[in-house]
């Protein structure tokens, strides 16, 4: 592509940044990895904990890993109920060798892709060592059971354990996004049922993609035209629109309509609804698109289709940044871009080069790509094998929209600097003013989990969470209405989370500035507590973060500490928010870092101790929020210069006690010594008693 057409492609996505600098949150709390933060499941001697099942029906959370199954109590995943093994051959160890393949890392089964079926039985496939294959399986009476119905995986599991793939089950139909082939070259998007139909092997279809996310949404309900329902899959691909020197990744979002059976000659077996679009997540500064990673489809209970959200994670496609960023998009808009926008078309430029543009022709009738709806069928089109061949060769040259799909808002809700997001899992919550608010989940790749609310268009970050040790990415994420927890999975294990842990604050002002809304302060029992299972009323302020709705706070008993002339020393004061300014106050006077003092995150450093340095000493955090700014005591200190007199005095009191206790010590230590050697137990130079007495005691003894 000539440069200057590579510039005007991406000049769009330059005019739509923005000055979001404000948008790079920090987490407010940082907790490091510890047993207690998370029940943990792992089985030694097996790995890749990546495929999981939640089977609430049954309180278990199946969980695929390498040649393993198991079903773990969703209570408590510490806990195996069952498991069953699914392992290769030696001799397709050795096939898989053959073909250039690791044996350990490659040329093993991996759990893929465990699905639930309409008769409560599940659909279970694995790499099988390069040879795809997919059973039945059951969980009755506290055991999992492969029925060893084996069938073809091909088109359905990758080949390659390492490949990014993903799976859909509607109505005992497989959905699945996936590679047809040993070397991963040629990418499908597939459904398995009595007509199995898929994608053109075509580079305009699919681009060397990278499969992300699949799911169903229902838009045939209360659909004033009769619509089909659809189902979406999430993927990045190389830009078959921009033709540049080097391969520049974007984001898509494709879908194909339940009902297509494909077309009678053209796109026979084919899909006839298969569109795709761009979606941009903007990020300041960056000139190349950012690339999805996950998505997580958020629906309320109560709401129609088109009230749904898709929330999405993006990461540059520039290894030279650490951010990462959140998007969400409504339902309803990324449905009309396929229902009523405009297609883009090749066009051939200078005999060789085919440029992608807006497609100003004729649209054929019925719309290329619409799925059957009320005016077709009054048209005598029931179905799509019925569809006229215009439409059809129309949307097999055509299946990309011109229009790009722009998040809400039109920015991220959140940039994030740091461990590279993965996954992402959503929950909707009441908090004390009554309102809902979504409170996303981010797993990364070092193994943390962030949490973080949009409170009115303001990002806040409550904490992140190291649940892995040591540090792995995070390759999956689930969360379980019924108990409330969420379950990550990575190569070295399973982990399950509570969706909040209140009790990490210990104090009014901590609690309410946490801003969570799980979360309130208790002023009874004196506790952050979880609003769901508290009966009284909870101090809360997740908009606003007023701390002074809290009561004051009971004064600290400073601790004594002491310092030698000329020496140095540490008191210890670690303030629970990373967002908080730490202030070390002496003598009413603030403390300034020197060569004197020396503040770090965990307390202050005195060194070459004289006079000057004895004295009260306060540690305050001091953190603002949108009702001000708020301070907290953390510790207390008095300390004493040793040999002053000033000190002694203070402390004779002590001085004497101790004084006091050397001298029982004392005292106890001679009369047991003159006990030891009344009784003889003790071997001394000369007699402790007479000959008498000896004589005595043996004539007694006897």
């Amino acid at each position: 592509m000539h440069p200057l057409l590579s510039f005007f492609w991406l000049l769009p996505l330059a005019w739509t940044l923005k000055d979001d600098s404000s948008l790079e949150y920090t987490p407010r709390r940082s907790i490091a990895f510890h047993k207690d933060n998370a029940n943990l499941f792992h089985e030694g001697g097996v790995a890749n904990y990546t495929t999981m099942l939640l089977r609430e029906d049954l309180d278990v959370l199946l969980v695929g890993a390498r040649e393993a199954i198991y079903a773990l109590d969703l209570k408590d995943i510490s806990k195996s109920r069952a498991s069953v093994k699914w392992e290769v051959t030696q001799q397709q160890i050795s096939e898989c060798r053959n073909k250039g393949k690791h044996p350990e890392m490659d040329c093993k089964n991996f759990i893929k892709i465990l699905h639930k079926r309409d008769d409560n039985k599940m659909y279970v496939c694995g790499t099988n060592a390069f040879d795809p294959e997919c059973d039945y399986m059951s969980y009755a009476d506290g055991q999992l059971t492969l029925e060893r119905k084996v069938e073809d995986g091909k088109g359905k599991c990758p080949f390659d354990p390492f490949q990014r793939h993903t799976s859909l089950m509607l109505e005992n139909n497989l959905y699945s996004a996936t590679s047809m082939n040993f070397l991963g070259s040629e990418p499908v998007l597939m459904r398995s049922s009595p007509v199995t139909i898929r994608t053109e092997f075509k580079s305009s279809w699919l681009n060397e993609p990278t499969f992300v996310s699949m799911t169903q949404i229902p838009e045939s309900q209360m659909s004033a035209v009769g619509d089909d329902d659809k189902v979406y899959l999430f993927f990045s691909e190389v830009a078959v629109e921009c033709d540049c020197h080097n391969k520049l990744l974007v984001s898509r979002v494709a879908r194909v309509c339940k009902g297509d059976i494909g077309g009678e000659r053209t796109l026979q077996k084919k899909w006839t609804s298969f569109l795709k679009a761009r979606m941009d997540c903007p990020v300041l500064e960056s000139q190349l698109p950012y690339v999805i990673q996950d998505v997580y489809h958020w629906c309320g209970s109560h709401r129609g289709w088109r009230d749904c959200l898709f929330y999405a994670v993006f990461r540059p496609q520039s290894e030279t940044s650490d951010l990462s960023a959140v998007c969400a998009y409504r339902v309803s808009d990324v449905s009309n871009v396929f229902a009523e926008g405009k297609y883009k078309t090749p066009v051939t430029v200078e005999t060789s080069f085919v440029k992608w543009v807006m497609y100003s022709g004729d649209v054929p009738v019925p719309r290329p790509g619409a799925c059957i709806d009320n005016e077709a069928r009054n048209n005598g089109i029931n179905d799509t094998l019925h569809l006229p061949d215009p439409t059809l060769q129309f949307i097999k040259l055509r299946p990309l929209m011109d229009q790009t799909i722009q998040p809400v808002g039109g920015k991220p809700l959140l940039v994030h600097k740091g461990a590279a997001f993965t996954r992402i899992v959503v929950n909707q919550v009441q908090a004390a003013d009554g309102e809902k608010y979504h409170v996303m989940f981010m797993g990364t790749e070092e193994g943390t989990l962030v949490k973080g609310v949009n409170y009115d268009g303001e990002m806040f970050l409550i904490e992140e969470v190291q649940v892995f040790q040591p540090r792995v990415s995070i390759k999956i994420l689930k969360f379980s209405n019924v108990t409330g927890q969420l379950y990550a999975g990575s190569d070295s294990g399973v982990t399950q989370v509570p969706l909040a842990t209140c009790g990490r604050s210990t104090s009014c002002m901590d609690c309410v500035l946490s801003r969570d809304p799980y979360c309130g302060w208790d002023m009874v029992d004196g506790k952050c507590s979880l609003l769901s299972s508290s009966t009284r009323e909870l101090i809360q302020s997740v908009k606003e973060g007023d701390a002074k709705l809290c009561p004051p706070a009971d004064p600290l008993i400073p601790l004594k500490r002491t310092i030698w002339p000329g020496g140095n020393l540490k008191l210890y004061c670690h303030s629970p928010s990373q967002l908080a300014e730490t202030v070390w106050v002496k003598d009413g006077h603030t403390l300034t870092p020197n060569g004197h003092f020396q503040i770090h995150e965990y307390g202050l450093l005195i060194f070459t101790g004289s006079k000057s340095d004895a004295g009260p000493y306060r540690c305050l955090s001091v953190e603002k929020s949108k009702a001000g700014q708020f301070s907290t005591t953390m510790a207390e200190y008095h300390v004493g210069l040793l040999g002053s007199g000033d000190w002694i005095q203070v402390n004779n009191t002590a001085v004497a006690g101790l004084q006091a206790a050397v001298g029982v010590l004392i005292v106890g230590l001679l009369g047991l010594l003159t006990w030891n050697c009344y009784k003889r137990h003790i071997p001394l130079p000369w007699n402790c008693r007479t000959a008498s007495s000896i004589t005595i005691w043996n004539y007694n003894y006897h």
